[in-house]
């Protein structure tokens, strides 16, 4: 049985592997089967809506997990629990919005290429299926008519302090843009005072020719801090699915925060997919490709879009009707389990 480093430790080790469900994915039998089978094939952190119900369905699947592992013959990973993060924003951010649109407006013969498009399956003849969406916004430009519109929302600064000690989440994640300081100042506010509970905090930011004074801003602002801190650099916004060089933007991002010396760790996300690891290899940017042994690193990688689509045959068969216990079909399990650590384990080795 494998024995797997605690996830903090992963940082360090630069083997971190976080797994993004959304933060504006609110489907509960989808979350409920990712977090099990990622969980299961040795992820570091799982990350999730600030929606008490969807952190609920989560602890319950790591629960189911933890039980899983434990097991005589279950996981070959002797597992330690992943951390449970919950991502926010400060401001209007393309990851905290819903498409929405009337399908009364819909001409009959429409060829309905906004289903065709949709990678959360969240498209059907009723318009959109909330919980479902997550965001992306690929069906907007593809409507023919452009019937299709989005509504966004911020997280609520009290909210969020409340859920930190109500759900005793692990960790959270603050989306940020340059230009958004009174925003986030304003948030952090509300989170200083219980941010002990966390064991990590999280920026996300995408890059922007003032984006190093504007994280050092933030750097500075959220002193003393009492938790592990991770830099976010967001490339392409959940388009990991889309091609393999959909990865390029937040490399080069985390190059300049690594160059910069930032206080803090650093770990891709936007457009991740199984062509990133190999990328970063050839930049010499893991830990163990460094050719110095002072050359900063990556020290880890979330995957969002292309993790989900990845298991989405098993978990959601097109056609069947699938069980809402992933646990009691233990070949879809296990499956799932094998195809979420090809994801993982390039990583962790």
């Amino acid at each position: 049985m494998k024995v797997l480093d605690s996830p903090l430790q992963s940082l360090a080790d630069g083997t971190w592997f976080k797994l993004i469900c959304g933060a504006s994915f609110q489907h509960l039998p989808a979350i409920r089967d990712l977090v099990l089978a990622y969980s299961l094939a040795g992820a570091d952190c799982i990350d999730v809506a600030a929606d008490p119900a969807v952190i609920t369905m989560a602890k319950e699947a790591l629960a189911i997990a933890s039980d899983i592992s434990q097991a005589p013959n279950g996981s070959s990973y002797q597992k330690l629990r992943p951390l449970l993060m919950m991502s926010v924003n400060d401001a209007e951010d393309p990851h905290f919005r819903k498409a929405l649109f009337d399908p009364d407006q819909c001409p009959s013969d429409c060829p309905r290429p906004c289903e065709k498009v949709c990678p959360a399956i969240a498209i059907d003849h009723t318009g959109v299926i909330s919980d479902r969406c997550y965001g992306c916004g690929r069906c907007i430009p593809i409507c023919p008519l452009g019937l299709i519109d989005t509504q966004n929302y911020v997280s609520a600064p009290r909210a969020t302090a409340e859920l930190i000690v109500s759900t005793g989440i692990d960790a959270l994640e603050i989306h940020t843009q340059v230009g958004h300081f009174d925003d986030f100042k304003r948030l952090w506010q509300a989170i200083a005072p219980v941010h002990h509970h966390l064991k990590l905090l999280a920026i996300s930011c995408q890059n922007h020719p003032a984006v190093l004074p504007y994280l050092n801003q933030i750097f500075q602002e959220i002193q003393p801090l009492d938790c592990t801190l991770l830099w976010q650099t967001d490339g392409r916004p959940m388009s990991g699915d889309i091609g393999k060089g959909t990865i390029h933007a937040s490399i080069q991002f985390a190059q300049k925060l690594l160059q910069s010396q930032i206080s803090g760790y650093v770990q891709l996300a936007g457009g991740t997919n199984d062509h990133t690891i190999t990328k970063l290899k050839q930049l010499n940017l893991f830990k163990g490709d460094r050719p110095s042994a002072t050359d900063p690193f990556v020290s880890g990688i979330a995957f969002g879009s292309y993790a989900r689509k990845k298991l989405q045959p098993i978990l959601e068969p097109p056609d069947c009707e699938r069980p809402y216990r992933l646990e009691h079909d233990s070949k879809r399990l296990w499956q799932a389990v094998s195809d979420a650590r090809d994801l993982v384990n390039p990583l962790k080795s």
